[in-house]
């Protein structure tokens, strides 16, 4: 059922990406956007979705915020990808936006589609311009420099420091750079309804962190086909991860109390909130 529904979120987010994206003009650059924006598991996307309709919002309603979710998301791998970041050529199976263009190609898409992320929160289908605007400065506070740009900056410092980062630090780092987004995501349904944020954002602050301890045990035990992108780039750069820190059986275990955390949160919403309960699972199950 979970990976029917989020193949559903699939096929509902693309087409208001693709149609975002079109109405830039056409060339290089709009070419660009749209080959970063596509593909990927959508999951940001599903959890704005999922959130939306614990409070009563239809899908229609909230699949702005959803796309502007994914665009914002598309951005960060961009940049990510860059050479002068963690300097990566594959993405999702395919060549990076640098690669497959060139750099100054790839900052540009990614500037563009970080404010595309913005112009679609703005939206009037999704709701009252005060909850438009709520929703615009929570996606400001998670992608800027307290949220996952300033994740990304300690990933950066963590390259050349003279000791591997704590567990501590590395839970800071990560809780920045990929739980930020993940928490707005959860988050934004609650934001358009004018809810209680407190249970979804329990659930994303565990949900983020055993996500990106899966990762972290997909880099050791995946293949880069699975993963669609390079494995084993923090080991050659002797950077600490949660499997260096904790060993695998501890990073697995970890993973699982956070998603039994992640399940716990969700108690308020009683059944309906039985795909976010999916999604926490397939956080640290999935091969990708």
């Amino acid at each position: 059922m979970f990976q029917a529904r989020l193949a559903e979120v699939q096929r509902g987010v693309q087409p208001v990406l693709d149609a975002a994206i079109a109405r830039h003009p056409a060339g290089q650059l709009r070419d660009a956007m749209c080959y970063a924006a596509a593909g990927g598991k959508r999951l940001r996307a599903f959890l704005v979705l999922e959130g939306a309709a614990l409070h009563g919002i239809a899908q229609l309603q909230a699949l702005p915020a959803a796309a502007a979710v994914e665009a914002l998301h598309a951005y960060s791998l961009v940049h990510d990808d860059l050479p002068a970041m963690d300097n990566d050529d594959l993405r999702r199976g395919l060549p990076t936006v640098h690669v497959n263009w060139n750099e100054a190609t790839a900052v540009l898409a990614g500037d563009a589609l970080q404010a595309l992320a913005f112009e679609l929160c703005c939206d009037p289908v999704l709701g009252p311009p005060d909850r438009r605007l709520d929703l615009v400065a929570a996606l400001a506070r998670a992608a800027g420099a307290a949220g996952m740009v300033y994740g990304q900056a300690l990933d950066i410092a963590a390259e050349t420091a003279a000791a591997p980062l704590t567990l501590a630090e590395i839970t800071t780092l990560q809780a920045g750079k990929t739980g930020a987004l993940i928490a707005f995501a959860a988050e934004s349904g609650a934001i358009l309804a004018g809810a209680n944020r407190a249970p979804l954002a329990a659930f994303a602050a565990a949900l983020g962190l055993a996500f990106q301890i899966a990762d972290d045990i997909l880099d050791v035990t995946g293949t880069e086909a699975q993963a669609g992108k390079r494995l084993g780039k923090d080991a050659q750069a002797g950077k600490a991860t949660f499997v260096t820190l904790l060993g695998l059986a501890g990073a697995r275990a970890r993973a699982a109390a956070l998603v039994a955390e992640a399940e716990a949160a969700l108690a308020p919403y009683g059944a309906k909130a039985q795909n976010l309960r999916a999604a926490a699972r397939f956080a640290i199950a999935r091969q990708m």
